[in-house]
């Protein structure tokens, strides 16, 4: 078992050396605790029975050369950021450095289904498991419907970790092919049981937890710090939008997203900061429940929605700082919303899940937002629960059944 006193086996050194120092608590940032280990389960002095608050990461700002900035840097992945990320050990995939697509009207689409394995969750999957590696693990593990669950398998198998995925037990056939693709040990259970199940892998066998263990979610400590690279990136290319339209489940991307920025901001490379929007399934909405009710967190019933991966019963305090509070910027989509803004997705030649497309569908419930407007699109289509269950009628192999076909799709007069 890895003990709450475990210390890394080796940190990186040289001119991409982690500039991290402490965990910091959200709860209350003037309580602090060391970088290592990890904490997994949220901040012990300010957490609750009914509430865990999250840590973060903290850096020696001071020491950022400005060079880390710097246009032209080199394209690494997320080593690229290094001083700024908690430290990476092992090998990455070429993760991030995804493409940021001008849709038109100043709005543009940050496609994370780029990434290696078609998800933004490569970005925080390269920091825990590094973590794992630092404290000596003997495995990883990590309860997930599909999209994090590959990630985690695929980084683990880079570095020569054995993981075990709990997956949703009516996951689509594929999710569990591309799950098992990488080596992974894949348990389908029902989902009500796979957090009690990964608690009992973590104590029993030690392995390295790499999803939620507590009653809100706090998540893993290093996590978020991987998708702060996303405000990087757009920043390099935009400089500062006027707001950012983010999928929200748990709410550690809008979280990282909103961190990132405020970074830029501290180390004075601008004066201000997007608007942030968290952008939920109206079949669930924890973070907008939260805010309305004036919660660090909630826990709220949900109902059936094709936007399946950010379906969450339950939010957590990360989310609701990125908000700043705000209801208005916490906004709940219908399947119809998020199914309309799919298709114009496609239409522009973007395959994504219903999930991923609930970033644009807050921009348009919410409306037309003066000047630049980033919407981030987080996987790709692949993850959907429909996926492969259409087949197109056959047509009979002669130019009148063909042309019959066309006429029908408007192609032919």
């Amino acid at each position: 078992m890895i003990s709450e006193d475990s210390s890394p086996r080796s940190r990186p050194s040289g001119p991409g050396e982690s500039l991290a120092t402490v965990q910091r608590s959200l709860g209350d940032p003037s309580v602090e605790f060391p970088l290592w280990p990890p904490l997994l389960s949220g901040c012990p002095v300010t957490s609750t029975d009914e509430v865990a608050f999250p840590v973060e990461v903290d850096y020696a700002y001071d020491r950022v050369e400005p060079e880390l900035f710097a246009p032209g840097g080199p394209r690494a992945g997320l080593a690229r950021w290094a001083p700024l990320l908690p430290p990476l050990l092992g090998l990455g995939l070429g993760e991030g450095d995804t493409p940021l697509i001008e849709f038109g009207d100043g709005v543009y689409v940050k496609d994370e289904s780029r990434n290696p394995t078609w998800s933004h969750k490569d970005r925080i999957n390269r920091c825990t498991v590094s973590a794992a590696l630092a404290v000596g693990a003997p495995g990883v593990v990590v309860s997930s419907s599909g999209n994090h669950g590959a990630s985690a398998a695929a980084f683990a198998a880079r570095a020569g970790l054995p993981a075990v995925v709990l997956a949703s037990s009516d996951a689509p056939p594929a999710v569990h092919s591309f799950l098992e693709a990488y080596g992974a040990t894949v348990l389908p259970v029902p989902a009500e049981a796979r957090w009690g199940l990964m608690r009992e892998i973590v104590d029993r066998l030690g392995f390295h937890p790499l999803s939620n263990l507590t009653t809100t979610h706090t998540g893993h400590a290093f996590g978020p710090e991987g998708y702060k690279t996303i405000a990087y990136e757009i920043h390099a290319e935009l400089g500062v939008p006027a707001a950012v339209f983010v999928p929200t489940g748990y709410g550690e991307l809008l979280f990282g997203v909103w961190k990132g920025f405020a970074e830029l901001r501290r180390l004075g490379l601008t004066d201000r900061t997007p608007r942030l929007f968290s952008c939920e399934p109206a079949a669930g909405g924890p973070l907008a429940a939260a805010v309305r009710a004036g919660l660090p967190a909630a826990h709220v019933p949900v109902g059936r929605t094709t936007a399946y991966a950010i379906d969450c019963p339950v939010g957590g305090y990360r989310g609701v700082l990125a908000v700043e509070h705000d209801e208005r910027r916490a906004l709940l989509l219908t399947d119809a919303q998020l199914a309309a803004a799919r298709a114009e997705l496609s239409r522009q030649g973007i395959w994504v899940e219903t999930s991923a497309a609930a970033g644009l569908a807050g921009l348009r419930a919410h409306g037309p937002i003066d000047g630049p407007v980033v919407c981030v699109a987080t996987s790709s289509g692949f993850k959907d629960l429909d996926v492969g269950t259409h087949r197109p009628d056959p047509v009979e192999p002669t130019w009148a059944g063909v042309e019959a076909r066309l006429r029908a799709a408007g192609i032919a007069a």
